[in-house]
Parts: structure tokens; sequence; C-alpha cells
């Protein structure tokens, strides 16, 4: 499939500056494509990090691509793109936004684990490029049922370190199902610390994202749209020892950008480790097949100051 690819060279529109918190800007992308499906991003993870990566779009797609990078390591385009329909039990396609709404991912050993709402649903899936198959088991999510809203479910699915004290077990946050005090719903899918716990909701933002620093602190990407306003995104570094059964998660905002900056509708998120060493941060938006919104790419490097 063919990605066109503008380069975005300056994060903050109408300045060169490049250090936003503690976060510095490494470049970007604003992309393309003659296919009609191309676009509507939800969730990706790098298979090879920086580089190869696998995700899934909330029109019941997967994609698959590359990042190519020049001299200095900026990002400049994607190559060997392609997408592929989710298919059912019988190798169909049903393309019904209602049973393929999907909306987060995560990645291990040759295995994807897919979220889904509407249909409250977490599955995996074995990966093999251009040719995925039916799901080969569903998960139990923990959270009640009843406590998912339709159209709000778990946008976050993210494995924790191995090493670090969840063990490697798989995460789920949810979007914006909140309990009796306003705030998400997440869980602890497996291991010694499994359980059903919240993560706290403020300022009308949305969890869209997430994934695992390698300290065990979990990096949430956030949106909020406004018609007065338009759309904001923000990145939340969320303590990892706060992440217990029965427990309520939170940490401080690292950065919060709006209009004035090259954002969309900022959805998909990975963290990954640079050759030298630095800790990488990308962000994907999701253009909802609008005339309007962008399908982006953006690249930071994590200052640990």
């Amino acid at each position: 499939m063919a990605v066109n690819s503008t380069p975005i060279e300056h994060f903050a529109i109408g300045s060169r500056e490049t250090r936003f918190g503690p976060l510095e800007f490494v470049g970007g992308l604003s992309m393309t494509s003659p296919v009609d499906h191309f676009g509507a991003f939800s969730s990706f993870r790098f298979s090879r990090p920086g580089a190869n990566f696998i995700g899934v779009a909330d029109t019941g797609f997967w994609f698959f691509g590359h990042v190519t990078r020049d001299m200095m390591g900026k990002p400049v385009g994607f190559e060997n793109f392609s997408m592929q329909p989710m298919v059912d039990g019988n190798g169909l396609s049903t393309r019904e936004k209602w049973t393929t709404d999907a909306e987060g991912i995560a990645l291990k050993d040759g295995v994807a684990t897919v979220s889904f709402e509407r249909v409250q649903r977490i599955a995996e899936f074995r990966v093999e490029r251009d040719a995925m198959a039916a799901a080969v088991a569903d998960i139990d999510f923990l959270v009640p049922r009843h406590e998912l809203r339709t159209n709000r479910g778990f946008e976050t699915l993210a494995y924790a370190p191995e090493g670090g004290r969840l063990g490697g077990a798989r995460v789920v946050v949810a979007e914006r199902s909140i309990d009796a005090n306003g705030n998400c719903f997440a869980a602890i899918l497996e291991g010694p610390h499994k359980g059903v716990f919240a993560v706290t909701r403020s300022d009308g933002f949305d969890i869209t994202d997430g994934a695992f620093l390698p300290d065990g602190d979990l990096l949430l990407l956030e949106r909020r749209f406004a018609l007065a306003e338009g759309v904001a995104m923000r990145l939340r570094r969320i303590d990892g020892d706060t992440i217990v059964p029965g427990g309520l998660a939170d940490g401080p905002v690292l950065f919060t950008a709006d209009m004035n900056y090259q954002i969309d509708n900022m959805e998909a998120l990975d963290v990954w480790m640079r050759i030298d060493g630095a800790t990488m941060v990308s962000i994907m938006s999701d253009d909802n097949h609008s005339l309007l919104q962008r399908n982006l790419y953006l690249e930071f490097r994590l200052v640990e100051d």
C-alpha cells in the first residue's frame, strides 16, 4: 500500500522549540494514501524497536509497516505498509463496527492481544503478517461487564516489564468507563497481583492508549475535545507502585498540547528503546476517515533529568 509522508519538522506551530517538559521532539509525519481504508489507527506496537510495527484500526483492520529514517535517525516515511480486515472463525470479514471496533493492542512472543469496545472483548491472535486469522482465545477482563460503557471501553492494553513488580502481566485501562467516584476502571489480568483497580480521571481528558516505561511506570496518552477549543492531548506518567488491586492509580501530567501544536485525534502510543539507550515515545492519530483530520506519526525522546 502506497503511503505518502510529509515531514513535520517542528511540533509547536511557528516555533523551533524542541523541548516540551521532559519530552524532546525528534520528528513526525503527516500521512495519506490513495487506498480508501487507510487510517482510523487506534493502537500499535513495535515488533522491532523503532522500525517494524503491527497495529489495529477501529474499522476492523490490522495494519503493518516499517518506519524509515534519515541519517540522523529522524522518521521520514512508512514503507512495506499493508492492511488486512479482521476475520471471524469462518475466515470471513464482517466489517461491522459493532464487532470489530479494535482499540488496544499488546504484543508478546508472536501473539497479539486486542481489546474491543461496543461488544466488550479481549482476545488473543497469532501474528502472521498479511495472513491474520480469527482469535485463538478470549481473555477474562475482570471488570464487571455492566460497568463498561458501550463506546468507552478498554483503550489501553499493555504488558508490564518482565522484571518488575507486576511480572510482565497484561494491564488494561478503560477510556471513560468510570466508577462511583468518577475514575476509570482498570485491571491487572494475571499474576499474583491480579485484580481490578481504578485510574484517576481529571480535567475532562479520556484515556486513549498507554505503554509501560522500563521502570514500571505506565505512560498514558489522553485526549479531550470541545467545540470551542478543538482537540487537546496530554501525556501522564502513572506511578507503577499505585497499580495494585483495589487501588487508585495516579501520577503527574508530563505535557499537554492543544491546537497550537501539530496534533490531531491522538489515539495510539508505544514506548521503545533506541540503540543508544534512549527511551522513545511514538504516537499516532486516528483520522476517523474525515477530510478535516490527519493521520500523524510523532516521535519524542523522554528525557530523564
